[in-house]
């Protein structure tokens, strides 16, 4: 694919933002929503290092220059990355944006009609489901220091989708949306709102990628989970943009009583990438799991934040994250497990591996507990270190040459988090993914 000209400057501008924003008008709630992202937005300074919430980050290197929205792409362009997106062959439905634009609407199966499942794009979804959306979109606050970013999200939010399964309704089948980037120098919000009713299932698999391997963009995006008494909500979210890409991720859960939740986090792309994951568990019964996955390489720093909120009793939080790096690459995890007084009889865990492939490789960990009741169960733990000179003595003797025995460990080391993403073309999807960072590291 050729090189797209770069998009014009413009994320900062002012007038252009009041611009986007009065397409909104005939939808007050939504454009007051985004003037006010972007009033926050201008209050706000940019992140520094001696922020407890940015510690160990190189915050010296954020800007927010040089980012524009680009427009839609042409036919061909959009084409070719829709044919691109199809991952999933049994997906229940399909959207993708390049860009910020929709270029693929889902089309859901009659029974689904039926049954009430929206599937939507986020611009139709405030025209044809407003009460939907004004009663869940946006609605948490941002805890783990990604405000600035979460305000600018706001401020452009146009581009994502609306899922909502209904009370008493299961899809077997996983919904599937594809996020890229074309233009050099686009900044793109991608929006997620997931609503699982009362015993609902949904599956979901976000993807976000690159037309080229070396693009340069901003990419901002967000996710609101809610998750009703007994449904359940599983999430794969792969963050695979290009290699000149600052990314921020910023996602918040809700769980009702008994619900079921699952998400795994993949990363392989973008020069830097923070992901700020939220969990708030308020109804009694609820069980969420949490996986983070990544493979890091060259100058690559991957931030990872963060919290478990137990507000309410007698209910389980599981967390897991593995890094495997390679060359300078740094990654950054910061976990805290928040038990509120009145969550007695809570179950949570928190766990942070890495794996080191290179002497100039570094990895940070600083998971927490804060604890206000008394009648709990509750651990965290963090462990860094190399491949073992006794495994890669074995492969040695029988032929395999170094750079491909590492590659095997660190594959075995991924592996029991790969396997949580539960869909067999998912999880290849997603392994082809992680070879790949070896064989260009």
């Amino acid at each position: 694919m050729n090189v797209v000209a770069p998009a014009p400057a413009g994320i900062l501008d002012a007038a252009r933002q009041s611009a986007e924003t009065a397409q909104f008008r005939a939808q007050d709630w939504f454009a007051i929503l985004r003037q006010q992202g972007w009033h926050t937005f201008q209050s706000l300074p940019l992140p520094r290092r001696d922020d407890e919430k940015w510690r160990f980050s190189d915050t010296r290197s954020l800007s927010l220059e040089g980012y524009a929205p680009a427009p839609a792409p042409t036919a061909p362009q959009a084409a070719d990355l829709i044919a691109r997106s199809r991952l999933i062959s049994d997906a229940a439905g399909l959207i993708v944006h390049v860009d910020g634009h929709c270029v693929l609407k889902p089309t859901l199966a009659p029974e689904l009609i039926a049954q009430g499942v929206v599937f939507a794009s986020l611009e139709d979804a405030i025209r044809t489901h407003p009460a939907l959306l004004q009663e869940h979109l946006l609605k948490h606050p941002i805890l783990l220091g990604g405000d600035k970013f979460g305000a600018l999200h706001r401020a452009w939010l146009r581009a994502g989708y609306v899922l909502h399964v209904p009370k008493g309704v299961e899809v077997k089948q996983p919904f599937v949306a594809v996020t890229w980037t074309l233009t050099e120098g686009v900044a793109v919000f991608p929006h997620a709102l997931i609503i699982a009713g009362e015993r609902a299932k949904a599956d979901v698999h976000d993807f976000h990628l690159a037309a080229r391997p070396d693009q340069r963009a901003l990419a901002i995006s967000a996710a609101d989970i809610h998750a009703g008494t007994g449904a359940q909500v599983h999430r794969l979210a792969v963050q695979a943009w290009g290699s000149a890409t600052q990314s921020f991720q910023v996602d918040n859960t809700c769980g009702g009583r008994d619900a079921l939740i699952s998400s795994v986090n993949a990363a392989v792309g973008a020069r830097r990438a923070r992901l700020e994951n939220t969990v708030r568990i308020d109804g009694p019964g609820a069980d969420v799991r949490l996986y983070g996955i990544s493979v890091a390489s060259g100058d690559q720093e991957f931030d990872q934040r963060t919290l478990q909120v137990h507000a309410a009793g007698q209910a389980k939080s599981d967390l897991l994250f593995k890094n495997a790096l390679l060359g300078k690459a740094r990654t950054i995890f910061s976990g805290l497990i928040k038990v509120d007084p009145d969550a007695q009889r809570t179950d949570a865990y928190q766990t942070n591996r890495n794996l080191l492939l290179s002497p100039e490789a570094e990895a940070d960990s600083l998971p927490g507990l804060e604890i206000e009741a008394n009648d709990v169960k509750c651990s965290h733990g963090a462990t860094t270190g190399q491949v073992s000179p006794e495994e890669l003595f074995y492969l040695r003797t029988r032929g395999i040459p170094l750079a491909v025995a590492q590659e095997l460990l660190a594959q075995g080391f991924l592996e029991e988090v790969l396997a949580k993403v539960g869909h067999a073309e998912a999880t290849e999807s997603v392994r082809g993914m992680l070879r790949g960072k070896f064989h260009h590291a």
